[in-house]
């Protein structure tokens, strides 16, 4: 399975030129991708550098055909013409796509900083090796609060989950909305954080999880249900540069080309492995070479 995750500053290279084709063209250069993970996807926001207001989440769809599109909007606001203007995420999936959750983060109001609304893309996709929750997000850039309080939310996103996959629960197997989809543990977590290797955001997001019983998610007289856990506690969400590199620094992913924007480069873009698919890790690497947005993808390959 190959994943790519990208920023793409609403499909916006370096010359300022908008181009989703470009995009697209750029990620199949790096790999014959299963899953495209992205960032910063705009529809009807003209005022956006280069932009006309097109709908990329329409036209990035539309150039790979094979793929099933999962769009998430953390911003959806209206137009003058009474149209909606929207912007968030987008996976673009060839594997199978199971059930999608679209989760709010937190947007606790800041009076020392401007900001907007954040999600959490989650789509549980079918890979070869098994189901896995794809999660890709943008954190909040300008308040540490907020931003910390995001990763939280993250966190207990993900503990959720394993709560919901490792208890029996009443099954219901109808055709209405309430019909169970199983939730793996297993999972990639991509994006743009905007904090650095050294943010203590990025040691708390792979902090060690508690008991789940000690998190109050889930009721401890359920163990006895009939169904084992395999595990009391969430598998930790694992750095997957510093697995696959160890003792190397993180390759920049922003602002390597871009010195209007940005006056020096700096790594914010992680792809974090739950532990329990770190054997299946075999590589990951930065394409330090596009100049089709302000970040650079990242590509991981398991097996």
């Amino acid at each position: 399975m190959k994943l790519i995750t990208w920023n793409i500053q609403w499909c916006r290279g370096v010359d300022g030129r908008v181009d989703p084709r470009r995009i697209i063209e750029h990620a199949r250069a790096l790999a014959d991708f299963d899953v495209l993970c992205l960032q910063e996807v705009a529809a009807n926001f003209p005022a956006l550098a280069g932009s006309s207001g097109e709908n990329q989440f329409a036209m990035l769809a539309e150039l790979l055909p094979d793929y099933l599109p999962v769009p998430g909007a953390a911003v959806d606001t209206p137009a003058p013409d009474g149209s909606r203007r929207v912007f968030g995420n987008l996976i673009l999936s060839r594997l199978p796509v199971r059930q999608v959750l679209r989760v709010q983060l937190p947007w606790p109001a800041d009076p020392a900083n401007k900001g907007m609304p954040r999600m959490l893309l989650d789509a549980t996709i079918e890979a070869p090796f098994g189901p896995l929750r794809v999660m890709t997000t943008h954190l909040e850039y300008y308040s540490p609060m907020q931003r910390a309080m995001q990763v939280e939310a993250i966190r207990a996103r993900h503990a959720e989950a394993f709560g919901q996959a490792r208890l029996s629960r009443v099954a219901d197997d109808s055709s209405g909305p309430f019909h169970t989809f199983a939730q793996p543990a297993s999972a990639i977590l991509t994006g743009d954080f905007n904090f650095l290797p050294e943010d203590p955001c990025h040691a708390r997001m792979q902090e060690r999880f508690e008991r789940l019983e000690d998190l109050d998610l889930v009721d401890a007289a359920a163990d006895g249900a009939g169904q084992e856990p395999a595990a009391d506690r969430p598998p930790t969400l694992v750095d997957a540069w510093r697995h696959v590199h160890p003792g190397l620094p993180h390759v920049f992913t922003n602002g390597v080309h871009d010195r209007a924007q940005w006056p020096a480069p700096y790594t914010c873009d992680f792809i974090y492995v739950s532990e329990d698919l770190l054997g299946r890790v075999r590589a990951l690497q930065v394409d330090g070479q596009t100049q089709a947005s302000d970040h650079q993808p990242v590509l991981i390959e398991l097996d």
